[in-house]
């Protein structure tokens, strides 16, 4: 019987050298003022390990200490720009050093007009990072000195129309996988009235018009994650009712939240003690927000505090 040899090659390769080709780098550089910080931020959100303003010099190394055992770490995005001063010059050598190594690495450029670039210096009033008298003077030295690389980019982005939004768009587009695009996870928060709203929510239902088990001896000690619980709040005719419109409201709203961008919703529900309605509500809602595939973390704020039995 004739057996399938695989090629020496391809038998002796190292697994840090497979390890590496399934490293992915993007680095972002461009012009100052193009959105290379706000591009990082949506690498970020979508799970890239981001390092902003590495000196290219340190690229490969930065490399290498990722690519040691045991490192999860695949998709990385770095910025690397003008604020490098002379070491930005290395940034050629670094990244052919780079891929020589056996890592997957991409260049975007950021690029956007003069007249954008003024507005948003003029807008922020920062200073350029190039001092050559005028900004606008400061604006075209730079730009003539990332000709190269913008040259040698493997994506060049022209941002000066470009929404916040819209820039995310193009990097999800050109860069993310969907499945990484369309994450946003839901934090959903039960709390009592008696002790504050979350800080943080961007959603609050409030569940107190339902019939509170507080008032039940046997429900009083209990939560509303227990079945004798929960089949007591649900047995009130108004809470189907609410949940299901609840529902309907998140099914409209929370694509919208995830087409902008947003990384997290938090969403909280509260009644008087914190500890009976809210868990058994916030129970519905995290049965229908998993069964919709979104990413759900629970917290139940105020259930055990001191005194929370009351609803």
């Amino acid at each position: 019987m004739r057996r399938s040899v695989a090629p020496e090659t391809e038998a002796a390769r190292p697994p840090a050298v497979e390890e590496r080709q399934q490293t992915e780098f993007v680095v972002v550089t461009g012009l100052s003022g193009a959105g290379k910080s706000h591009a990082l931020q949506c690498f970020e959100d979508a799970g890239y390990f981001c390092v902003d303003n590495l000196p290219p010099a340190l690229i490969p190394r930065f490399a290498e200490m990722l690519s040691q055992p045991g490192s999860r770490l695949r998709r990385i995005a770095l910025v690397t720009d003008i604020r490098g001063g002379e070491f930005f010059d290395d940034l050629g050598d670094a990244l052919q050093q780079l891929r020589l190594s056996g890592f997957r690495a991409q260049v975007l450029f950021l690029d956007a007009s003069d007249e954008a670039l003024v507005a948003r210096f003029k807008e922020t009033r920062r200073r350029h990072p190039i001092k050559a008298g005028g900004l606008l003077e400061s604006i075209q030295q730079e730009r003539e000195r990332l000709s190269v690389v913008k040259a040698q980019a493997d994506k060049v982005l022209d941002t000066s129309h470009l929404t916040v939004q819209d820039l995310r768009e193009e990097i999800q587009r050109l860069f993310t996988r969907r499945s990484d695009a369309d994450t946003m996870v839901v934090n959903l928060v039960t709390f009592g009235y008696k002790y504050g709203l979350p800080m943080d929510a961007d959603l609050v239902f409030d569940v107190r018009f339902l019939k509170n088990p507080h008032y039940v001896d046997d429900l009083r000690p209990l939560t509303g994650e227990q079945k004798v619980v929960r089949d007591y709040v649900l047995s009130d005719p108004n809470a189907a009712a609410f949940v299901e419109r609840v529902k309907d409201l998140l099914r409209f709203t929370l694509p919208l939240h995830r087409r902008e961008g947003k990384s997290y919703v938090t969403i909280a529900v509260g009644c008087t003690g914190g500890r009976h309605r809210s868990l058994t509500i916030a129970g519905e809602l995290r049965k229908f927000l998993t069964d919709e595939g979104y990413p759900v973390v629970v917290d139940h704020r105020d259930a055990e505090r001191e005194g929370a039995a009351q609803g």
